[in-house]
């Protein structure tokens, strides 16, 4: 278990579960099925939680090159 580990989610911990559930804006039940999934390091349940929700720097920089361009197509 987490062992006031701050980068591990104790999920016996209602402050605990709360807090982390918070911070990763998910409810607390799908913070516990990604413990349950992944383990409770915040870092691997983080990266469960992002999924396909994740972008890279090259999205965002490609995305903010599409709204410059039709931009300048006006």
């Amino acid at each position: 278990m987490a062992d006031n580990d701050p980068n591990r989610i104790d999920l016996m911990s209602d402050a605990s579960l709360a807090q982390w559930a918070k911070k990763l804006d998910v409810t607390e039940s799908q913070l516990k099925d990604a413990v349950s999934q992944v383990g409770d390091r915040a870092t691997d349940v983080e990266m469960h939680l992002k999924g396909t929700r994740s972008t890279t720097n090259d999205d965002r920089i490609e995305a903010a090159g599409a709204g410059a361009a039709s931009e300048r197509g006006r």
